[in-house]
């Protein structure tokens, strides 16, 4: 003998479950009794929901509708509430994401409703605002799903087939901001500096010149790079040359050279690193120039050396854009044994220029004395003047003189004293 149904059964739960409503509970209220009711209770949900929530009615693991703000109450027989906070405006909750991807027409509309989906191409980026912040960049081929209600969510699409640059608007805050995730792998920013230009390449072809200031640009799918050309007077510094010279004296030679671009772009295409090239064509000038000189040419007059090294390089370096403003010899090093001979060469010379000179005062002094003996004997009185001046200074290293016969009679003998 089968059991009597009781109510629920009665009734269908398949009638509870299409209607969801309380109002199809109190309309079978009458035919239930209290026990079933309190049985059928359990089945009955109530859920709170804030603000910055929205609710997720699931049934067999399927969201079947969101619910909004505020208090909400349903005979819920199969089915579950999932809170979701919506001040997190991207979603990676699984039973949204298989929402997203059901072509179901329930499925559409709930999705078209609530949801903001966002599919990227290979060549597409997303730049994802809120609350006037950059929060996060959705790369290209990825797919993110967002509250459409989020606070002040702004999310910008950027196709980087159309955009090489970024928009002046954008290029500060994606150069500048740190701490975005995916930023730096979608972004190629540069700051070319006063006096400079920057030579924008894009997959190993220059594209265009950069002035001054700050630049960004999309490097999805290509390869980016800037390199910066200093306008301004440069140096360069050729160390440390062993060279020959003509005579075979080997010297050590420093060589150093200021130069400016006045074609930057024709520099750089014409050779790959315009400051070697510069650095090699003044070491082989320089090797040219003293090789045919000797040593003491050299030593002689360093400016005839500079200037052939000048000429050498001068022609050469315009046709490629630069211009060559001054080339000079720093330093000449000799070698030890080589130092060792020159310092005695030089002593050995100045010796012999103080022996002329000595010579030739000695010279000059007897011609000064034959001179003043011909005027004295010529004069018998400048004969006594000088007379007198030697006794002044014979006196002067006398202590006692005894004087006799008087002033003619010490004038007769001065030979004697002396």
């Amino acid at each position: 003998m089968l059991n009597k149904p009781n109510a629920i059964d009665r009734i269908g739960l398949h009638v509870f479950a299409r209607y969801g409503a309380v109002g199809a509970c109190r309309d079978y209220r009458n035919n239930i009794s209290k026990k079933e009711e309190k049985k059928m209770k359990l089945f009955y949900s109530k859920v709170v929901i804030a603000q910055h929530e929205r609710g997720l009615v699931l049934k067999d693991k399927q969201v079947v509708r969101v619910l909004e703000p505020g208090v909400h109450k349903w005979f819920a027989y199969g089915e579950s509430v999932e809170l979701i906070d919506t001040r997190v405006a991207k979603l990676s909750n699984d039973h949204v994401l298989t929402l997203v991807d059901s072509r179901s027409v329930d499925n559409v509309a709930l999705k078209d409703e609530y949801f903001n989906v966002i599919d990227l191409s290979e060549y597409e980026i997303a730049l994802v605002f809120q609350r006037g912040a950059l929060r996060e960049v959705i790369k290209a081929g990825e797919r993110a799903v967002f509250w459409k209600d989020a606070d002040q969510l702004e999310i910008i699409r950027i196709d980087t087939r159309a955009e090489l640059k970024v928009e002046k608007s954008l290029s500060n805050l994606v150069a500048r901001r740190t701490g975005v995730q995916g930023l730096s792998d979608v972004v190629f920013a540069t700051e070319v500096a006063a006096k400079n230009l920057g030579l924008l390449f894009v997959d190993g072809e220059m594209i265009e010149t950069l002035s001054s200031g700050l630049h960004a640009f999309w490097k999805l799918n290509r390869s980016v790079k800037v390199e910066h050309m200093d306008l301004r007077l440069q140096s360069t510094e050729v160390q440390g040359q062993e060279i020959l010279t003509r005579d075979k004296v080997s010297l050590r030679i420093n060589l150093s050279a200021s130069f400016q671009l006045v074609d930057p772009v024709h520099a750089r295409l014409q050779v790959n690193d315009y400051q070697d090239h510069l650095y090699r064509q003044l070491q082989f000038a320089l090797r040219e120039a003293v090789g045919t000189k000797t040593l003491d040419a050299l030593l002689a007059d360093k400016e005839a050396l500079n200037s052939e090294v000048f000429r050498g390089v001068v022609k050469q370096m315009a046709e490629l854009g630069i211009k060559l403003a001054t080339v000079g010899v720093k330093d000449i090093i000799l070698p030890g044994e080589m130092k060792e001979i020159l310092n005695h060469v030089v002593a050995t010379e100045k010796a012999a220029q103080a022996n002329v000179i000595k010579r030739r005062e000695e010279t000059a002094a007897t011609r000064s004395l034959l001179n003043t003996a011909k005027l004295m004997e010529a004069n018998p009185t400048l004969l006594r003047l000088k007379e007198m001046e030697t006794l002044e200074k014979v006196v002067e290293k006398v202590e006692k003189l005894n004087v006799y016969d008087g002033l003619e009679g010490l004038l007769k003998d001065t030979v004697n004293l002396t």
